[in-house]
C-alpha cells in the first residue's frame, strides 16, 4: 500500500498535469505537428506531419501502425512500462544486444512490425497516466487501438470520451470480432479466425486435413483494411474536419478476402470444393511438381501455355491427345495428366526444369524456403531486404516496406525501437513536461 506521503505526491503531480492540460493548445496545423516527426528523411513522404497514437500490441494493430510509419506518419507507439508490447518476448530467435544490455535480446516478432515508432513505456492504471494518453490525443490525428470492446472504457480512452477532447480524431479499433454482435466480446486470435471464417477448411491437400496458413494471413490483411481506412478517414475529415470512429474485425476481413470463393458459393448456392493442395479447382494443369530435388509450379492456364509445357517437357504429342485437348478434358483426366508431368518434371532438378522454361512465357516457379527467397537475386535487387543500426543490438537486417514510389521514397527510416526509448523526449518535447516531473512519475513506476 502506498504510504502517506507517496499519495501526496501523486496528488500533487495529478493536479500539476491537470492544470498544465488546462492551458495546452488542441492540435489545429499539420505544420506544427510535422515539427515533431522522428528523426529521418519523412518530409517527401505521403504522411508527413500525420501523428499517430498506437494503443496496439502483437500483430495487426502494429502492421497496420508500421503501415502508417513507413508512409512518413510520426508513430507514438504506447507501451506497458515493463512488460512492452507481448511480442517482445515472443522468441527465440532474438536479435543479441551488443550494448551490455541484460537480457536476451529483441525479439525477431517485435522487430518485424515495429519500425518507423517512437515508444513511451507508460501505465495507464493510474490518472497520471491517463492523463499523458488525454494529452497525446490532443495532438494526435489518429488513434490505434486493439482492446477488447469496452476495455478501454474505463480508463477514459474509449472512442465516445476522446472524440470530445479531440474531435478531428481518427480512431481505429481492431479485434477479433468487431464491435457488435454475438461474438463481439471473444477475443479472436488469428488461428482461431482463420478456422471459423473458412481459410483453413480451403487450405491443405486435397485429402489431408485443414491447416493454417503459414503466415498469420488474417493478422496482416485486417493491417492492410486498417491502414487503408485510416487513410480513407483522414481524406474525409479534410472535407467535413470531423474525425471518426472506424471498427475493424478479423473476422469481417477473414470473410472479405474469401473473395472468389465466397462469391462462387454465394451465387452457385452450393458448397465450397474444399482443400485443393497446390492445384487449381477449374484449371489443369497448375499446380506444384516434383523435381529430382525440390518442386516447381507450373500454370497453364490456357490451351497455348498448355503446349508450351508439353513442348518443354519433350511431349508435344500430348498437345493433340484427346484426352487433353481442352481445359474441360484437362480438368477430366486430371489425375491422369498430372500423374504423366510429375513423371518428367522428376527426372531433372528443379533448377535445370528453370533453365529450360527461361523465356518461355509460361509462368513457373521454383517453391524455395524463406532463406532462399530473401536472398534470391530479384527480392535484392528491389531492396526488400534492408539493414538498420538498432541502438542495442547493432546492425540488423529487416524486410523493407514493398512499394515503389516515383517521388517519395517510404522505408524504413528508424529501427524498432527498445521499451520506453522516447518516453522523454514524447513527454518533454511534446508535452512540455519538466524533467522534475517526468522522473517523478518514472519513480512511481507509471513510466519506463
Amino acid at each position: 500500500m502506498a504510504t502517506l506521503s507517496m499519495r501526496s505526491s501523486r496528488h500533487a503531480l495529478w493536479t500539476s498535469l491537470r492544470r498544465s492540460e488546462c492551458h495546452w493548445p488542441r492540435s489545429t496545423s499539420v505544420r506544427r505537428i510535422a515539427t515533431t516527426t522522428p528523426s529521418g528523411d519523412a518530409a517527401n513522404l505521403p504522411l508527413a506531419g500525420i501523428k499517430v497514437l498506437d494503443m496496439t500490441r502483437v500483430l495487426a494493430g502494429p502492421y497496420c501502425t508500421q503501415i502508417l510509419g513507413d508512409l512518413g506518419a510520426d508513430v507514438i507507439k504506447i507501451e506497458h512500462p515493463t512488460r512492452g508490447d507481448d511480442t517482445r518476448a515472443w522468441g527465440p530467435p532474438y536479435a543479441k544486444y551488443t550494448d551490455g544490455k541484460v537480457g536476451p535480446g529483441e525479439s525477431a516478432y517485435y522487430l518485424a512490425v515495429n519500425r518507423n515508432k517512437r515508444s513511451v513505456g507508460l501505465s495507464f492504471q493510474h490518472p497520471a497516466g491517463v492523463d499523458i494518453l488525454h494529452r497525446l490525443v490532443k495532438e494526435c490525428d489518429v488513434l490505434v487501438e486493439n482492446y477488447l470492446p469496452g476495455s478501454l472504457a474505463k480508463y477514459a480512452m474509449d472512442y465516445a470520451t476522446v472524440s470530445k477532447i479531440n474531435p478531428k480524431l481518427v480512431y481505429a479499433s481492431i479485434t477479433g470480432y468487431g464491435q457488435t454482435g454475438p461474438y463481439s466480446n471473444r477475443a479472436g486470435y488469428d488461428v482461431m479466425v482463420e478456422a471459423e471464417m473458412g481459410l483453413m477448411h480451403i487450405t491443405g491437400e486435397r485429402d489431408g486435413p485443414p491447416v493454417k496458413v503459414g503466415v498469420a494471413v488474417t493478422d496482416l490483411t485486417t493491417g492492410l483494411y486498417t491502414s487503408n481506412s485510416v487513410m480513407a478517414a483522414l481524406l474525409s475529415r479534410m472535407r467535413t474536419g470531423k474525425g471518426q470512429h472506424i471498427d475493424v474485425a478479423l473476422s469481417d476481413c477473414q470473410v472479405a478476402t474469401l473473395a472468389n470463393i465466397a462469391s462462387s458459393v454465394l451465387i452457385s448456392g452450393k458448397r465450397d470444393s474444399g482443400r485443393w493442395g497446390t492445384s487449381h479447382p477449374s484449371i489443369v494443369p497448375y499446380k506444384a511438381f516434383k523435381t529430382a530435388d525440390g518442386d516447381i509450379l507450373l500454370g497453364g492456364g490456357n490451351d497455348r501455355l498448355y503446349g508450351i509445357i508439353c513442348e518443354r517437357l519433350g511431349k508435344p504429342e500430348w498437345v493433340t491427345d484427346n484426352r487433353f485437348k481442352t481445359n474441360a478434358l484437362r480438368v477430366q483426366n486430371r489425375d491422369t495428366l498430372e500423374d504423366l508431368i510429375e513423371q518428367e518434371t522428376k527426372q531433372k532438378t528443379t533448377q535445370q526444369w528453370l533453365d529450360i522454361l527461361d523465356g518461355c512465357g509460361l509462368p513457373y516457379a521454383a517453391i524455395n524456403d524463406v532463406q532462399d527467397t530473401l536472398n534470391h537475386e530479384h527480392v535484392r535487387a528491389r531492396d526488400m531486404v534492408t539493414e538498420v543500426d538498432h541502438p542495442s543490438c547493432g546492425p540488423i537486417k529487416l524486410v523493407n516496406t514493398p512499394v515503389k514510389w516515383s517521388d517519395s521514397k517510404p522505408g524504413v527510416r528508424t529501427p524498432p525501437p527498445t521499451l520506453g526509448q522516447h518516453t522523454d523526449e514524447i513527454l518533454s518535447n511534446v508535452l512540455k513536461m519538466s524533467g522534475a516531473d517526468i522522473e517523478e512519475l518514472r519513480g512511481e513506476g507509471i513510466i519506463a
